[in-house]
């Protein structure tokens, strides 16, 4: 069977406009630990956009934060209005703030328990990203344990250059290098982005469904975020605890309430009702120490599988 996925750098537009989103998510957590955030960020060609609802004591400077990320020269456009009444009414009471359904997944095929090509696309990504830190995209297509297609693009490379070194980290039978030929004009002068875009990358790859909702830009109430956290924890837990070799875990909120409506867990095949998990807001911030988390931290190169307490 064949599959294929993608991962990008930290300088694409998408991940760019992820990075600011958090940002402002810590800035506002710094300030006041039970602040409410739900941010959207659109960026491109010299003016960004950061919309959205926000409920918080702190008042940071946020056209200065996103000016020393992006630059100077850039316009920020900001409308953030208080969260709704309606919706702050559930939370209030410890409820979900808002309905989703969020999925969690762990393979034993990898070390980090994720999917291979998505770890052999992160991984070549975050290595030529040392060498060349600019805007660029790998893809892996793999059959079985063999590497069949390789495809780096990456700005301000000399695409012979970047042919040796992704040749020294990774053997395929085929590779494409800078396919649609060598570029200079990247990132946000070349393009725009958009916060919670790059999901899939985010997640599992596309062999993995997920449940949609953006990670990014979102405090614990909102979970889309913490839900989807808390999957992956259960996800990893039973792996290891049955010694399984794929879990799929699937979470479901209704708005204003604190306890799931859908909670299981497909081990090997077989669906399990999950027990034994605070699966309340509350509950999975205090489990997954979400209140220290520096969220910034968790938006450039995937969300799992790189030691955070969700792992």
């Amino acid at each position: 069977m064949k599959k294929t996925a993608e991962f990008v750098s930290p300088k694409h537009p998408d991940k760019i406009c992820d990075f600011i989103a958090d940002s402002i998510l810590d800035a506002y957590l710094e300030g006041d630990k039970e602040s409410r955030v739900a941010i959207e960020v659109m960026g491109g060609h010299k003016l960004i956009t950061v919309n959205g609802e926000v409920t918080s004591q702190a008042k940071p400077n946020i056209e200065k934060l996103v000016q020393n990320i992006v630059g100077l020269d850039y316009k920020v456009i900001i409308n953030i209005a208080t969260q709704s009444k309606e919706i702050a009414k559930g939370v209030d009471k410890g409820g979900a703030g808002d309905q989703g359904i969020m999925k969690g997944y762990a393979t034993s095929e990898t070390p980090e328990y994720l999917p291979l090509e998505y770890v052999l696309a992160r991984d070549l990504c975050k290595k030529i990203y040392e060498v060349y830190p600019h805007d660029g995209k790998t893809q892996v297509t793999i059959e079985g344990n063999k590497i069949l297609t390789v495809v780096a693009s990456f700005q301000n490379t000399n695409s012979e250059e970047l042919l040796k070194l992704v040749k020294s980290m990774i053997v395929a039978k085929e590779y494409l290098i800078n396919p649609a030929g060598e570029w200079t004009y990247g990132g946000f002068d070349a393009d725009t982005g958009l916060s919670g875009r790059k999901l899939v990358i985010d997640d599992y790859g596309p062999e993995i469904p997920i449940g949609g909702g953006s990670l990014s830009g979102k405090d614990y109430t909102k979970v889309d975020r913490s839900g989807a956290y808390m999957a992956r924890r259960i996800a990893v837990e039973l792996l290891e605890k049955r010694k399984a070799k794929e879990v799929f875990v699937k979470l479901a909120y209704a708005i204003g309430k604190s306890e799931p409506v859908m909670a299981v867990a497909v081990i090997d095949g077989k669906e399990e009702e999950i027990t034994g998990y605070d699966l309340s807001p509350k509950g999975i911030r205090e489990y997954l120490k979400l209140d220290k988390v520096k969220f910034t931290d968790t938006c450039t190169w995937g969300h799992f599988g790189r030691g955070f307490e969700w792992r």
